[in-house]
């Protein structure tokens, strides 16, 4: 027998999990409270033992993408791929309010990573179906908006160079100015807001 050895003592194993030689061996570690699989290194095993609480001596199969996380089973004998998606954005589906990921696994069937593409969006039959009416009916309402604030911007301009006609002061500038602003008046007024929102806004004058 030699009397010095290089090698590194290994630990060998029974059927049950304990150690018949104490040594090292390579082991595979999980969280002890998510069971999400955390990294390999090496563990000193005494004769009679068994590995570390939350280690075992089978590798986990590596998965393709970030979409999936690495967990032990629950029973504890083997690695299993389970859908992750933390990190990622998903929406409720009867508000499509959205929610950041924080926990592996399936999402539950209230939630989807598609994301709604208006706030008259409804879920129906695992898609966002936008409501058109709601939709015409907002952009209608934004378009009267912003005919009443266009309106309230001719009315203003116009008010004093009204009142230098009244009073016969007027100057050849603001006479012609009075005439364009009362025809942008009256442009924003014939505004079609039914084509919401669609709308090509007259210009103001200069």
């Amino acid at each position: 027998m030699a009397k010095y050895s290089a090698d590194i003592q290994m630990a060998r194993f029974d059927d049950d999990g304990l150690a018949i030689v104490s040594g090292w061996v390579a082991v595979y570690r999980c969280h002890p409270e998510t069971r999400e699989y955390i990294g390999a290194d090496m563990d000193h095993v005494p004769r009679g033992f068994s590995v570390a609480a939350n280690a075992y001596l089978d590798a986990p199969a590596l998965p393709g993408t970030h979409d999936v996380a690495i967990c032990r089973s629950v029973d504890e004998k083997s690695w299993r791929h389970v859908p992750d998606y933390r990190s990622k954005t998903a929406y409720t589906t009867d508000t499509g309010q959205p929610i950041n990921i924080t926990a592996i696994g399936a999402l539950p069937d209230n939630l989807t990573l598609q994301s709604p593409q208006t706030p008259f969006d409804k879920w129906e039959n695992k898609q966002w179906v936008t409501d058109k009416s709601a939709l015409k009916s907002h952009q209608i309402e934004q378009a009267e908006q912003q005919k009443i604030s266009l309106q309230q911007q001719a009315d203003a301009a116009i008010k004093p160079l009204q009142d230098a006609i009244d009073l016969d002061i007027a100057t050849d500038a603001e006479k012609s100015a009075l005439v364009e602003w009362k025809k942008y008046r009256v442009r924003v007024n014939r505004v079609d807001l039914s084509t919401a929102p669609d709308i090509n806004w007259p210009e103001q004058p200069a």
